[in-house]
Formats: C-alpha cells, sequence, structure tokens
C-alpha cells in the first residue's frame, strides 16, 4: 500500500517591529506618555531656553515620536541655492511602525544667510534642513503632546535662527533720545524728594536688565558631535562634552569646536592633547 507525500510550501515569517503599546488615541495613555516625556526632556537636558520658555530640542520630538512607534523618513533634501545664498530644502514624512502607514510630514529650510550661520560649510546648512524638517513633522502630530509635558509645542531648531529678532525689533522701534531743554527753576513741594536721594548713574546702570543668554545653536551641536566621534577623540572627552553640550553659549561652542579640531589634527600628527 503506497501514500501519496503531501507537499507543503512554507510562507516566508515576516517578522514584526515591535513597537511601544501607547496609543495615541487614549488620551490616559497619552497623558502618561507626557509625564514620562517631561521626566526624559528635563534630566537629559533636551530644551533651548529662548526668552525665558523652554524649547525642545528634535532628539525630545524623536524621543516622543519612538514612544509611540513613529519614526521620521528623509523623503528629499533639494539644493535650492543661488549665486548670492546656500539653502537646502528638506522633506521628513513619519512613518507608523504598528499599522504601516504615513502619518505626517514635516518641510523646512535652512539658509547661509539666517543669523549666525553666515560662514556655516555647505554640509551643515544641509543638516540643517533635514534636522528642522524631523522637528516639524513631529510638531505637526505630536505638539499637544509635547504641550502636555509641559513646553513650548515648536521644535527648538525653528527658533535658533531668530533669537534675537524681538529684541532688534525693540530697539528698532525705540525713538532716539532727545536732549531736554534746560528745565527752569522750579519750587518743589514739600514732600517731594531732593536730588541727592535719586539713584546714581552706577546704581541706575546696575537696575538695567542684561541681555538674555544666546545659547549654542542646533548647528552648533551638530559640529561638536560631528568632531567628538573622531576616533583620535577619548570616551571620556566625549563624555564630558556630550554631559554639557546643552548648557554652552555660542561663544563657547565656537571655541569648543575649535579646540576640538586642533586636538584632532595635533593628535593626527602625533601629538596628544586634551580637547577640553
Amino acid at each position: 500500500m503506497t501514500t501519496e507525500a503531501t507537499k507543503t510550501t512554507k510562507e516566508p515569517i515576516l517578522k514584526k517591529v515591535k513597537a511601544e503599546s501607547f496609543d495615541i488615541a487614549r488620551s490616559d495613555e497619552t497623558l502618561d506618555l507626557a509625564k514620562d516625556l517631561a521626566k526624559f526632556i528635563k534630566e537629559n537636558k533636551l530644551t533651548t531656553n529662548v526668552q525665558g520658555k523652554e524649547f525642545v530640542n528634535v532628539e525630545g520630538w524623536q524621543y516622543a515620536g519612538s514612544r509611540l512607534g513613529i519614526v521620521p523618513i528623509v523623503e528629499h533634501v533639494i539644493n535650492v541655492s543661488n549665486d548670492q545664498e546656500m539653502k537646502y530644502q528638506a522633506k521628513v514624512t513619519l512613518w507608523d511602525l504598528r499599522h504601516g502607514t504615513t502619518v505626517g510630514a514635516g518641510f523646512a529650510v535652512c539658509s547661509n544667510k539666517e543669523s549666525g550661520k553666515k560662514f556655516y560649510q555647505e554640509f551643515a546648512i544641509m543638516s540643517m534642513a533635514q534636522t528642522r524638517a524631523i522637528g516639524k513633522a513631529y510638531r505637526n502630530c505630536l505638539a499637544w503632546i509635547i504641550r502636555a509635558a509641559g513646553y513650548e509645542p515648536t521644535p527648538a531648531e525653528e527658533m535658533d535662527y531668530n533669537t534675537n529678532a524681538p529684541q532688534q525689533a525693540q530697539a528698532a522701534a525705540a525713538p532716539a533720545p532727545v536732549a531736554a531743554p534746560a528745565p527752569a527753576m522750579q519750587v518743589l513741594p514739600a514732600d517731594a524728594p531732593s536730588p541727592a536721594d535719586a539713584p546714581s548713574p552706577a546704581v541706575a546702570a546696575e537696575a538695567t536688565p542684561t541681555a538674555p543668554v544666546q545659547y549654542a545653536t542646533a548647528a552648533h551641536k551638530e559640529e561638536i558631535i560631528r568632531l567628538l566621534n573622531h576616533p583620535v577623540i577619548t570616551r571620556q572627552e566625549k563624555t564630558k562634552m556630550l554631559l554639557n553640550i546643552n548648557r554652552l553659549d555660542e561663544e563657547r561652542a565656537i571655541q569648543a569646536i575649535a579646540k576640538l579640531g586642533n586636538a584632532i589634527d595635533e593628535r593626527e600628527n602625533g601629538g596628544h592633547k586634551a580637547a577640553a
């Protein structure tokens, strides 16, 4: 007696990417995410202070998206430069890993005509366009979660090039001081303060509010991180710099970039000098 063998064809097994279980459609879960997000951003110092308000860096937006299984995909980066300006445009879409669908998109540009970017290299301009597009895409989809976490719903990378605009606008709008004519002799009331009671110029100068600190831009941080990834930079130096990178102002960031560049040149030529 013979039996006929049954042939079966094995279907390929597709492994699904495991994503976080938070559901953006459920308010209780997203509020839990907002609490976790606020803690993560604060502990890792992923914000930039602009005029007293905290704006979340793109790393914070990416963390929020990753907890929901939403990742950014750079669709294109286009060179739209001309003879007078170096400029790049980027488009980023957001992909939902659990549902296999596109859930958002963002466009952004970066130009060397922006404040502080006059001497930026081309790769830095192109990179910033992509970084801004990532932040914009997440902002279009997850701004309310960032707001629920207690932060401003605009990516910090959209603010760094416009940090001085309000102060500049106020300074431009302020009328020029006009010399007053010499006052005529006046009889002061008995209870009027005497001229001797007026604050001295030195005291008045101390009372004048100082300009806010201009923190390092995202492009500065990208250049620092690029240099830190060089093989001659030690792990200890990299860790020390990364722990303080969000506290650097523009001047210190430029100094750090110069020091790292010099250290790399010296070590490649046989020397060894601390970068920080």
